[in-house]
């Protein structure tokens, strides 16, 4: 687990998912030396799908503890490493919100 973040204060969901985003689709033809989440994009797949298991497991383990800052933190880690995935795979995020609207039945 990493260090928990500071003063954390509620946002804009879809807002700050959006701008991530864009982020994370910038960071493509970043130096992966230099950048995390370009090494995410650019390494052996493995590599990637390894922290999105990784970050499951964590956020289990802190939902199990029932530790709410720690569950955040999690999840805001398994969000940011879906959002990888998913930039990396080409999967939009309008894909995504139409695949999660057409469950809502």
């Amino acid at each position: 687990m990493g260090e928990r973040t500071a003063n954390v204060q509620d946002a804009d969901f879809s807002a700050t998912v959006i701008a991530l985003a864009g982020i994370i689709a910038a960071r493509r033809t970043a130096d992966p030396e230099s950048s995390y989440t370009a090494r995410l994009l650019t390494s052996q797949p493995d590599y990637l799908l390894k922290k999105l298991v990784e970050e499951a497991c964590e956020l289990t383990l802190a939902v199990k503890d029932a530790d709410h800052e720690h569950i955040r933190y999690e999840a805001a880690d398994l969000v940011y490493h879906l959002l990888v995935l998913l930039q990396r795979e080409g999967v939009s995020l309008a894909e995504l919100a139409g695949e999660l609207q057409a469950r809502m039945k």
